[in-house]
């Protein structure tokens, strides 16, 4: 037996999916210790926007650390952070004319989240979030309980309370049932009887990414915020794993129309890798903050910074998302010979795609097989149904094309075997 298997916890995952140990990696390839390699259209779980150990951040990082830079601040002002901010303000905020303030807190997507519930509820003084069916938004327990799987949700040891869950209005038909649902919602809480009171806040993705590659309906989500706004709700958008470039814009919600009031970020913020979470948060809201009040030790973490500020780089132009906006274009067109299958139904915005295959027996096999043709995808969805591609947004075409031929051949045998 491995020291992993000896010495681990019981609940390592991803390690069984891909039982080799990894050694090196760079851009869209990793390379076990054995000089296997693969092509990674994992990435991290979206943490990898810019490729295994992107040269420009890489760099940034070891100069960085050659000049003594500090590592380690709490939320004490740094030069690194300073740098960061000013960049995020410059290329991020101000195009949009975002007025938004950066919150940054422990270095996970699920302290964001818990950060945006906690502020919800002090500005509004209501306890009550409506999410979605099919979120996900992390496994602390406030996160949780808007989490809408069971099987994540069955961990918690805890009833996950003052929390509801309503439907999601993805494109196509469930767009419509959904705002139906709304409508609902909006005559309960304007009917004094109905014992039904406005939410401190509606939690909600743009595309759900560990949902099933869910991407909302445009009319939809612009009348679920016009809601938060009519009822004194805030909106929070957990743009963790969708933003930062994924769907050929900054975050995912610019082509939308919304104005949030607190955007949940982290993931691909840091660049590389190395952890960092932020919320952005209008000014009005932020100032119910008290110092201190929500806390933790590698909040602002300094090589986040210093990475992702180096991130923030590839949007100063167009020319990265335009990129991306092609590689969708080829990944759409590479997935086309699967639309002849009845049982299948692709979904996807960017360089973020989900194949439906219907049953998560068959999409764990096709994960299994991809994996020892050298491809490294993962399953997401109601019951792992989905096979989902996230691959780096700096993928060479070559690796591209080549993951997505190996997919295609993949998911083929494994239908043709199962009929």
């Amino acid at each position: 037996m491995s020291i992993f298997e000896q010495r681990e916890s019981e609940i390592r995952a991803y390690c069984r999916v891909y039982p080799v140990v990894f050694d090196t990696a760079e851009n869209a390839r990793q390379t076990d210790e054995h000089g296997n390699e693969y092509i990674d259209f994992f990435a991290g779980a979206g943490v990898l926007n810019f490729g295994h150990n992107n040269a420009r951040m890489k760099q940034a990082v070891i100069e960085y650390l050659q000049r003594n830079g500090v590592t380690h601040s709490l939320d004490m002002h740094t030069t690194a952070k300073r740098r960061f901010m000013e960049r995020f303000t410059e290329v991020i905020l101000e195009p949009r004319r975002m007025p938004h303030r950066m919150q940054f807190m422990g270095p996970t997507g699920t302290n964001a989240v818990e950060a945006a519930l906690k502020l919800a509820r002090r500005v509004t003084g209501r306890h009550e979030i409506v999410a979605f069916q099919h979120g996900f938004h992390g496994m602390t327990l406030g996160a949780l309980a808007c989490t809408a799987n069971q099987y994540f949700r069955g961990a918690a040891g805890v009833p996950l309370t003052h929390v509801s869950h309503t439907a999601f209005g993805g494109e196509g038909a469930s767009a419509d049932t959904a705002m139906q649902a709304l409508k609902m919602l909006e005559a309960s809480y304007k009917d004094g009887s109905s014992g039904v009171t406005p939410p401190a806040a509606f939690l909600v993705e743009v595309i759900q990414a560990e949902g099933g590659v869910n991407i909302a309906d445009k009319a939809w989500l612009k009348a679920l915020a016009a809601l938060a706004t009519s009822v004194g709700a805030l909106l929070i958008v957990d743009d963790i794993q969708a933003g930062m470039g994924r769907t050929g814009s900054f975050f995912s919600f610019d082509d939308y129309g919304i104005d949030p009031d607190i955007v949940c970020l982290a993931k691909g913020l840091g660049g590389m890798g190395t952890p960092i979470a932020m919320n952005l948060v209008k000014p009005e809201f932020d100032q119910h903050w008290s110092p201190g009040e929500h806390t933790g030790t590698f909040r602002g973490q300094c090589l986040s910074f210093v990475a992702g500020c180096e991130a923030l780089s590839y949007f100063e132009d167009s020319q990265l998302m335009r990129e991306v906006k092609e590689k969708s274009a080829l990944m759409q067109a590479a997935l086309a010979p699967l639309n002849g299958h009845t049982a299948i139904e692709i979904r996807g915005k960017g360089m973020l795609y989900g194949v439906d295959v219907g049953s998560g027996d068959l999409a764990k096999l096709i994960v299994n097989r991809c994996f020892e043709a050298g491809l490294l995808v993962s399953a997401c969805g109601s019951g792992g149904r989905v096979v989902k591609l996230i691959p780096p947004l700096t993928t060479p075409e070559a690796d591209l094309k080549a993951g997505l031929s190996t997919l295609v051949d993949v998911i083929q045998n494994v239908l043709k075997e199962a009929a």
